[in-house]
């Protein structure tokens, strides 16, 4: 838990002086996150999850059109699960069409058991991964968009998967329900492949807000359809989300 405690203020703080070292004539620094307690962390690609509960820390700085957005996972006995760097770039703004770009290192640590004269000793080892992607949305109306998803990436070393290529297409869509109650739904269907397996599966998120405060829910859900990759056939999560959304101005 300490190393949780550290390594988030660690980057508050540098988002923070990064924020406050711009012009005002600028375009204002972003600071957007959200810090969620869940009792089943899902990976970025939601057919594998951690498998126990799990704290994630998803934080997007930027200005204009650049951002940076470390995903930051860790389990809730305080071990990292995964890192994920990412750098994204919207290269078309408009009020129809919208194009993302981006790209991450990233490190998925695991437990390794090594036995040596006779004794079993454990170690916590990095798998380390390079990615990118392209996401072209269209919008549909105010409360609805429609887009694909297109993640790339490359294992770093040759004891992991080499090659795997996720393509999604999905749907984003805001409801208000009364009583300052907004739903916020993405499915998604969407094709996997790892190095020479492959499988389709479907998956959907829903968020639950309520407006001018910072506590939200959020479940997820992913169903196998057709698959060669080991894994589960159904899996869910529940999380209570803390939304933070702010500008920054030198003044």
């Amino acid at each position: 838990m300490r190393s949780i405690i550290f390594l988030f203020s660690l980057i508050i703080s540098t988002l923070s002086a990064f924020a406050q070292n711009n012009d005002s004539i600028q375009t204002p620094t972003f600071l957007r996150g959200q810090i969620t307690a869940t009792n089943n962390g899902v990976s970025l690609i939601p057919t594998f999850s951690l498998g126990k509960p799990a704290v994630l820390f998803d934080l997007n700085i930027g200005k204009g059109r650049l951002s940076f957005d470390p995903m930051i996972r860790f389990g809730l006995n305080g071990k990292p699960w995964t890192f994920i760097f990412w750098w994204r770039y919207k290269l078309i703004q408009s009020k129809k069409f919208n194009l993302g770009l981006g790209a991450h290192p990233s490190f998925v640590f695991r437990d390794v058991s090594v036995v040596e004269n006779g004794l079993t000793k454990n170690f916590l080892t990095a798998q380390r991964y390079f990615a990118w992607e392209a996401a072209p949305t269209y919008v549909l109306s105010k409360n609805a968009s429609l887009g694909l998803y297109y993640l790339g990436s490359r294992g770093l070393t040759k004891d992991i998967v080499q090659n795997t290529t996720f393509l999604a297409i999905r749907s984003v869509i805001s409801l208000n329900v009364g009583n300052n109650i907004s739903l916020g739904i993405i499915p998604q269907a969407y094709y996997l492949k790892m190095d020479d397996l492959d499988g389709t599966y479907l998956n959907a998120t829903l968020n639950i807000y309520k407006r001018n405060f910072p506590i939200s829910l959020s479940l997820i859900a992913s169903k196998a359809i057709k698959t060669e990759i080991k894994g589960k056939d159904f899996l869910w999560s529940v999380g209570v989300v803390y939304n933070l959304n702010k500008k920054y101005q030198k003044l």
